[in-house]
């Protein structure tokens, strides 16, 4: 087993919008114990991607990031942006394979301990999970030659794991150049960024699932994830922030509250935010910005917060998603911040789950 413990976004400008969000600054007073101390020992393990021994693999460890343990060691094969399932029982994740405009993104899925490994689609990207487990929801790739830009998708699909068959979103058609989807926990909307698609400059969207609906949130940023008690909403809004803030999703028409919590650094690039299963706490992705190393096999130049681009320097923390206001990830302390890798190896795209959780919701 590897020790992996030592060793852009595409943003834009928008107007001022007229959700205003909480004027708190300084320093984090929240008053807590150590956050190590507090997910020591919790159930919850993490997933992530990792570039190790020149190549990308999917690895898990404990909520407070100690004993992780690499699942997939594949040499040939790059296994990144690990999602998974509601009930904690399997991962599904992206594969490259080949090199350059010849290599081939496929999706691929197998239980959380990393056995029963099988390909399910060819050209597919950003993978994400129905509520009830049964399904996986993916972007089609828009055209036959790969790129690496995370908005290189049209249409939606979905792969049901019993019958293996495919079905298409009932608006595919009109959905183009989407990244990074989720499922709301009702299953009624899914929750995506678009870049020049859709009518859209770049935007946050709520999709109908089972309608034509689109739904214009009006957040800045991208890469939003939903609380799995599906009241919440985080996302980056810009490329060193990340906010949490209340969203509705019973309703016609979706809507996010005020900004409750930011999380800020100055001088890094923050990215790719997930829940904890309990909706307590969140992780991120955290380095210098930078487009890639190409002297690495199966990696890519682009922003580095993108799947299949090396990030140099970049870790996995832990914060508390409980407090409000600004965390200062600079000058905040050990109650407000875990650091949960330390190599730099490329961490990214973490996910939180508990083992073999059973739940009865659906779509």
């Amino acid at each position: 087993m590897t020790d992996v413990r030592s060793a852009g976004r595409f943003f834009f400008t928008l107007p001022l919008l007229t959700i205003v969000p909480l004027q708190i600054t300084g320093v984090s007073t929240f008053a807590q114990a150590p956050l190590r101390e507090r997910l020591t020992g919790s159930p919850f393990k993490i997933a992530y991607e990792c570039y190790v021994n020149d190549n990308w693999e999917i690895f898990v460890m404990n909520a407070d990031g100690s004993n992780p343990v690499n699942l997939t060691h594949t040499p040939k094969e790059h296994e990144h942006y690990p999602q998974v399932s509601p009930d904690g029982t399997k991962i599904c994740f992206s594969v490259d394979l080949g090199e350059g405009r010849d290599a081939v993104r496929s999706l691929y899925v197998m239980d959380s301990d990393g056995r029963n490994r099988k390909k399910l689609a060819d050209n597919a990207r950003e993978p994400f999970w129905r509520p009830d487990s049964k399904a996986i929801g993916f972007l089609p790739q828009e055209y036959s030659k790969f790129n690496v830009i995370d908005y290189y998708t049209k249409g939606m699909s979905f792969y049901d794991l019993a019958t293996g068959q495919i079905e298409q979103h009932p608006n595919t058609t009109n959905l183009h150049h989407l990244y990074n989807p989720s499922f709301a926990a009702n299953g009624k909307w899914i929750v995506s960024t678009v870049h020049a698609g859709m009518g859209f400059d770049h935007a946050i969207l709520a999709i109908e699932t089972r309608g034509s609906k689109v739904i214009n949130l009006k957040i800045p940023g991208c890469r939003p994830c939903l609380s799995p008690d599906g009241k919440q909403i985080a996302w980056g809004s810009g490329d060193h922030e990340l906010v949490a803030a209340p969203i509705d999703l019973e309703s016609d028409s979706p809507s996010v509250g005020p900004w409750r919590l930011r999380i800020q650094d100055k001088t890094n690039e923050t990215y790719h935010v997930d829940w904890s299963p309990d909706s307590r706490f969140l992780s991120f992705s955290r380095g210098p910005a930078s487009k890639g190393d190409p002297t690495k096999s199966g990696t890519f130049q682009s922003a580095c917060e993108i799947v299949g681009v090396y990030a140099t320097g970049w870790n996995l923390y832990a914060v508390s998603a409980e407090r409000e206001g600004v965390v200062d990830l600079n000058r905040a302390t050990d109650a407000d911040l875990l650091t949960l890798t330390t190599n730099g190896f490329s961490n990214k795209e973490s996910a939180w789950f508990l083992p073999n959780r059973k739940t009865g919701s659906g779509q």
